[in-house]
């Protein structure tokens, strides 16, 4: 019995692996900001921020328009034009310099290594050629470790990042010069000690990087050099040239700019326009031909042919000419390609939960453990992978008659991916003369030229070879993927689907009798079929692999393979990117929310306990905000109260508030009628309707009755929060207190307010206030000080500070009314960081932030919404 009850805890287990319940670690309930105990998920964190790509029409900003004309204009779209073209040849260069010395290292250890196998294939020393390649790839492997562990950000692909970024997500260090350098010379040096990673996953993210970094002009690990550099100073900004980056990289890795603009749309931005759109594909296109000028010019000597687009590359599928009855594909074919798909999403749901394991492991004993641990991770994980690739060429590859591979080959082969002839790549370990060790081939060249192995050449792999190899090289990218390296995903997914595609051809041609089928076909789908179940990518995915093999024909079958594979590995877990996002808790938007999320409003989700700030305020007291509180924004207010006038005696700063707030109520209720007046049909509201009563109303004591109407009056949409009867003593604070909101102002701004010395003495007017400017404002973006950090002792406490200047006047807000899916597709299109709730009489009532519309936290207030019912 205690048997059976084992086997089905192991069992139950494993199927919350493949589903979405997962198991909490210890290191992590310390992080989270909320737990479930019912349900055993990993929650959002909240202490991620998210990025303001909403423009704060304040005064500064104000004054910067009113100098702005078509000129600047136009001078400024040249600039950014210039930055994106930078942009593009940067990321070039990085992959250039990335493929130059990866490829240089590759070679030296296969060098070496395979004289020395050679050599000791005869004199029976075969350990010494073992130990000499372990010593390469530990080296190598040690080198990147440690890169990692001067910049922890720099491990993995960094594509769930980069989604993040652009989804809204401010990640620390994702877009650090040091995370680029890291990441570079990490990725170059993990791809040449023999880790089954690419180098094509990270270029992704050192183009973001590259984005993000060179139209600022500065950095903080070079605080030295500074450029007076006045342009795109912003999270906006910012955050659209990181999507001209991740494009960039995208274009360099695959020769795809196309795809490079669908991959930055499809895996993130939220916020898209068609300007945006242009620059990211001009972008694409500068980083693939850079790419392509230098290396075409370097590998072939021919400057200028452009015959190598990406560091990728596919090859050309093409019939040999001998071959009247060979076809790229038929229609007979797709029925094979969908099942073929549902395979490909089986086996990608698979590597997902099992590499899902495999970092909560680590979350729970690898990394709160010292950071020694972390590199001592990665040389197991390398020599582990050193012995099997060397022990799987000796003991379990097959020897083959030499000629087969050149005979078989494509001409186009020959011609479109190397000059050196395709024997080159052909291994002879462990074999006796005039024959050749098929699994040393797959394993002793780089990733790149065995896709192309498997890709174009024809009856050189036994099935047992490739269903071997297929089995290591899916344990070991498994356990690969998620070690303190950098490693990409992209290439190892391509050649262990590869491998898969032709076992499935080789099967088909052998054992059915299927002659007409072409080998490369099913390989290119087996490859597609497995990334698409692993990454979950379906546009740009099909259009990189379109654009890669330079073949449109090859499209109806890979859109159809990748949206089966991606179909099927959806129905038991997410993508890779997606299951990393969730691990490190970071509050991403999806595109839209469920159906049944519309039974909540926006009241029910918002955050209603609030601080305020009012429009004159001591130091004093926001210095006392800022420490006690972790908001990031400040809705700006005054009271609402019917004995003003008592406190209007007492002093300056309450009499400053007051009159603020008139003075902004009858400017509102003044543009309310002039669009009433000019506008019949525009629809009706208390305002409006108190104006047009008073339409005549010029005198001071006549707008004095009106203000007074207005705040007396109130709207109910619910009891509990908006109560119509008079004030009695059994109502709580909040219900005595009623905010009227005016605006909203981050933390960023007060801090800059307070360094800057903004303020003015209660002796005198406001008027005397410094004034800063635009740019005085965004000198210190992205990095403001931390208000801990800060020595105020120069500052009176007892001055004031007016923020309404500074302020954003006129934020985003909804109703509580206002239904979950207006909300978040309003917060997400418009890339928002606060979404204030506000009444009929424009009394704030509560505050939507990221955290508020994550699909946790949704589920969550359903479940509440259904007891209460």
């Amino acid at each position: 019995m205690a048997g059976c009850r084992g086997s089905l805890c192991c069992c139950c287990r494993w199927c919350c692996c493949c589903g979405e319940r997962e198991t909490r670690t210890p290191e992590e309930l310390t992080i989270l900001g909320e737990t479930q105990e019912e349900e055993d998920e990993i929650l959002p964190r909240k202490d991620y921020e998210s990025l303001d790509y909403d423009r704060c029409i304040n005064d500064p900003y104000l004054e910067v328009l009113e100098t702005m004309d078509n000129k600047k204009g136009r001078r400024y779209e040249a600039v950014k034009w210039m930055m994106v073209f930078a942009i593009g040849v940067s990321t070039g260069l990085v992959g250039l310099f990335v493929d130059f010395f990866a490829r240089l290292f590759t070679q030296l250890k296969f060098g070496v290594v395979q004289a020395s196998v050679e050599e000791c294939s005869q004199k029976g020393c075969l350990a010494l050629s073992l130990l000499e390649l372990m010593g390469f790839n530990l080296t190598f492997v040690f080198f990147a470790s440690l890169l990692v562990l001067i910049e922890p950000v720099a491990a993995g692909s960094g594509i769930p990042e980069i989604k993040c970024y652009l989804n809204g997500v401010k990640v620390p260090g994702i877009v650090r010069l040091r995370t680029l350098l890291c990441k570079v010379f990490g990725v170059l040096f993990s791809v040449a000690g023999g880790l089954f990673v690419g180098k094509e996953g990270p270029m992704i993210h050192s183009g973001s990087v590259v984005g993000a970094g060179l139209p600022q002009f500065q950095s903080i690990s070079l605080r030295k050099i500074q450029f007076n550099f006045p342009y795109f100073r912003s999270d906006r900004d910012k955050r659209d040239f990181v999507s001209a980056g991740a494009a960039a990289g995208v274009a360099a890795a695959f020769g795809a700019p196309i795809g490079g603009t669908l991959f930055s749309l499809e895996e993130g931005s939220s916020f898209w326009n068609q300007g945006l759109t242009w620059k990211v594909l001009f972008c694409s296109m500068s980083a693939t031909f850079t790419l392509n000028f230098f290396r075409s010019g370097i590998q072939f000597g021919s400057w200028g042919s452009f015959q190598l687009p990406g560091l990728l590359n596919f090859g050309e599928f093409k019939c040999s000419d001998s071959d009247k009855k060979c076809h790229l594909w038929t229609a007979m074919d797709l029925g094979f390609f969908v099942v073929m798909g549902v395979t490909g999403g089986l086996l990608g749901a698979t590597f997902n939960c099992l590499n899902k394991r495999l970092a909560k492991y680590r979350m729970r004993n690898v990394h709160p453990k010292p950071k020694l641990v972390r590199v001592l991770e990665s040389l197991l994980v390398s020599l582990v992978t050193t012995v099997v690739v060397f022990v799987a060429s000796m003991v379990l590859g097959e020897c083959r008659q030499m000629s087969s591979a050149g005979q078989v080959g494509n001409d186009s082969f020959q011609l479109q991916v190397t000059s050196e002839d395709v024997n080159s790549s052909i291994k002879t370990f462990f074999c006796p003369n005039e024959t050749y060790n098929d699994m040393a081939t797959l394993f002793f060249n780089p990733q790149e030229s065995a896709i192309l192995q498997l890709f174009h050449q024809d009856g050189t792999f036994s099935p047992i070879t490739l269903a071997l190899f297929f089995v290591l090289y899916f344990v070991l990218a498994c356990w690969t993927y998620g070690i303190s390296v950098p490693s990409g995903l992209f290439v190892p997914s391509l050649l262990c689907g590869a491998a898969f595609g032709r076992l499935v051809a080789n099967v088909l041609k052998s054992y059915i009798g299927l002659g007409h089928i072409y080998s490369g076909t099913f390989a290119l789908i087996g490859a597609a079929a497995f990334l698409g179940g692993v990454v979950r990518m379906t546009i740009s995915l099909t259009v990189i692999l379109i654009e890669s093999t330079n073949e449109i024909t090859y499209g109806l079958p890979i859109m159809i393979t990748l949206m089966v594979a991606k179909w099927t590995g959806d129905f038991f877990n997410k993508g890779i990117y997606d299951i990393h996002v969730g691990l490190r808790g970071v509050p991403l938007l999806e595109w839209e929310t469920e159906v049944e999320m519309d039974k909540l409003r926006a009241s029910d989700i918002m955050e209603p306990n609030l601080t305020y700030v009012y429009p004159h305020t001591r130091i004093q007291s926001l210095v006392s905000i800022l420490r006690t509180t972790v908001h990031h924004a400040f809705p700006v207010v005054t009271e609402n109260r019917g004995n003003e006038k008592e406190f209007m005696k007492g002093n300056q700063l309450i009499s400053n508030n007051i009159k603020f707030k008139k003075s902004s109520i009858l400017t509102r209720a003044g543009e309310q009628r002039r669009r009433s007046q000019s506008m019949k049909s525009y629809p009706s509201s208390e305002l409006r309707n108190m104006c047009d009563e008073h339409v005549t109303a010029e005198d001071p004591g006549e707008k004095e009755d009106l203000l007074q109407q207005m705040l007396e009056r109130r709207y109910t949409p619910y009891p509990n929060l908006y109560p119509d009867q008079s004030p009695s003593e059994d109502w709580t604070m909040e219900e005595r207190f009623r905010p009227l909101t005016h605006g909203l102002i981050l933390r960023s701004q007060l801090v800059t307010l307070l360094v800057r010395g903004v303020c003015y003495s209660e002796s005198q007017s406001s008027a005397s206030q410094p004034r800063l400017s635009y740019a005085e404002m965004a000198e210190d973006y992205p990095r403001y000080p931390d208000i801990h950090d800060l020595d105020l002792t120069l500052l009176n406490p007892r001055m004031i500070v007016d923020v309404t200047p500074y302020m954003n006047p006129a934020p985003f807000t909804v109703s509580p009314n206002t239904h979950v899916s207006q909300v978040f597709n309003l917060f997400r299109t418009m890339g928002l960081r606060h979404l204030p709730v506000v009444n009929a009489v424009g009394e704030i009532v509560g505050v939507i932030t990221r955290h508020n519309l994550t699909y946790e936290f949704l589920q969550a207030r359903l479940r509440q919404h259904y007891q209460t019912l």
